[in-house]
């Protein structure tokens, strides 16, 4: 029997889906983890924000994190469905070793959450008379 890792599973959906496409999207995804044998832990859904740079003359991207653990060659085979689906613009798998985990239980210890440019600018729509003086 194989030893299971701990696995970290980026990817970027095109944004310009409606909410059902990229719901079946990321439904996909975790049947393809579940079917190759992965065990889903966690889905961390982060939603719609634009890009730093086009992807396929795309720049909103719907993005998400899935947490999973899963046997070494079960990944390829992962990567190998994934490669061909149209709604992904990317997608990155990474082994989640003792350090990097130690390493995002100090950040969110000590850091405090930023939000994305989107969201500040949405703040501040909402209050209008915060600047005025």
């Amino acid at each position: 029997m194989e030893k299971t890792k701990l696995y970290e599973c980026t990817l970027i959906v095109d944004g310009g889906l409606q909410d059902e496409a990229i719901a079946a999207a990321m439904e996909m995804v975790q049947k393809v983890i579940a079917g190759k044998g992965g065990d889903i832990k966690s889905v961390l859904e982060i939603g719609r924000r634009k890009m730093a740079y086009p992807i396929r003359k795309k720049t909103i991207g719907y993005y998400a994190h899935i947490e999973f653990t899963a046997a070494a060659p079960v990944i390829a085979e992962i990567e190998k469905v994934l490669r061909y689906e149209e709604d992904l613009l990317r997608y990155l798998i990474i082994h989640l070793t003792g350090a990097l985990l130690e390493m995002r239980k100090r950040v969110e210890k000590y850091s405090v959450v930023i939000g994305s440019p989107e969201d500040t600018a949405a703040s501040e729509a909402e209050e209008p008379g915060k600047d005025a003086k």
